[in-house]
């Protein structure tokens, strides 16, 4: 276990930002997430304690660069005792990303923050596997760089909390309708399993790699779902990319400076073992049959480069007009 710790910074993306975790006291597109509440937790833990400080410096969109450029420098001046370090996960969604590259970036960060004595925890990659067919397509890549964090963890004496195991948080209500971002469930297991490391060096009580039990649905009732998800999650997105923005643009870190804890109820523990042990638990998810094409062909049809295609083709199955997401076959 950790000696006490009195203060915690988080540094990354939307995963460490919250996105999708609504703040309790209500303020506009200000949230919550795991990083919060593991402070919260730390609280009432004998890792922390009740002086905790926390600041959080995550914003949404961040390639692991940024955060490396504009975070990391913070977090070596503070010097807090727990630093949470969670990015690269936008850079696995880029085809052309050289993640071993990306690994080499995150350990350079860790050493850094590691040489000021700051304990750095770690958190993996999601697995893809039962995500949309857009997100199913990076699952190598996410599996790789996660092979990379744990020997970067291993290196360093860093505290790796892992989400890729951890089964449970790839049931439906988990996750938020975009398909990308926990739901306030997944937020508050993440930061339970993070801890759970961090108090006995061991995650949750969880066995297994089946994923739990999904809802079966009609393969009309899936396309209509993704073609939905698609234009309303996808096409932004790639808007944005196109335009060389980001979510994240004109954005402030949502606490800038270590602060106090604030007091809010912890939600009821999720039962993570009962959720594992479920009947069917190492079912799968919907299959929704195999596409045709290639990025190269999407891109043709619809003038969007070749690398963004090939993001968001899934092998020709989904590709982009200019106005919206629309399955090849569909008519225009």
């Amino acid at each position: 276990m950790l000696e006490t710790i009195t203060s915690y910074v988080a540094i990354g993306d939307s995963f460490s930002e919250g996105l999708m975790d609504p703040d309790p006291d209500g303020t506009p597109d200000r949230f919550r997430g795991w990083t919060d509440r593991l402070a919260e937790l730390l609280v009432d833990s004998p890792a922390g304690g009740p002086e905790l400080l926390y600041a959080n410096f995550a914003i949404r969109g961040r390639l692991l660069q940024g955060v490396i450029d504009e975070q990391v420098p913070k977090v070596l001046d503070l010097k807090p005792d727990l630093v949470s370090f969670c990015a690269g996960g936008n850079d696995c969604l880029r085809p052309r990303t050289d993640i071993d590259g990306l690994a080499n970036q995150f350990e350079r960060a860790v050493i850094a923050m590691r040489d000021e004595g700051i304990e750095v925890v770690m958190a993996n990659g999601f697995d893809t596997e039962t995500m949309s067919p857009l997100l199913r397509a990076v699952r190598p890549r996410v599996g790789v760089y996660n092979a990379h964090l744990w020997t970067i963890a291993q290196r360093h004496g860093c505290h790796m909390v892992d989400v890729w195991g951890l089964r449970p948080l790839y049931a439906e209500d988990m996750w938020a309708e975009d398909k990308i971002h926990l739901s306030p469930d997944g937020h508050d297991l993440v930061a339970r399993q993070a801890l759970a490391t961090l108090e006995s060096g061991h995650s949750l009580p969880t066995t297994g790699f089946g994923m739990p039990p999904r809802t079966t649905r009609a393969i009309r009732d899936v396309v209509v779902e993704e073609s939905k998800w698609a234009r309303e999650h996808l096409a932004p997105w790639v808007g944005r990319r196109l335009r060389g923005q980001s979510s994240g643009d004109l954005l402030s870190p949502k606490v800038p400076d270590l602060s106090p804890v604030r007091k809010i109820a912890v939600d009821d523990e999720v039962d993570v073992t009962a959720a594992a042990h479920e009947p069917g638990f190492s079912g799968g998810g919907p299959s929704d049959g195999e596409g045709s094409g290639s990025a190269e062909a999407a891109g043709e049809r619809t003038g969007v480069d070749v690398e963004t295609a090939q993001l968001i083709s899934d092998d020709g199955r989904v590709a982009v007009d200019g106005r919206r997401i629309v399955k090849e076959d569909e008519d225009e």
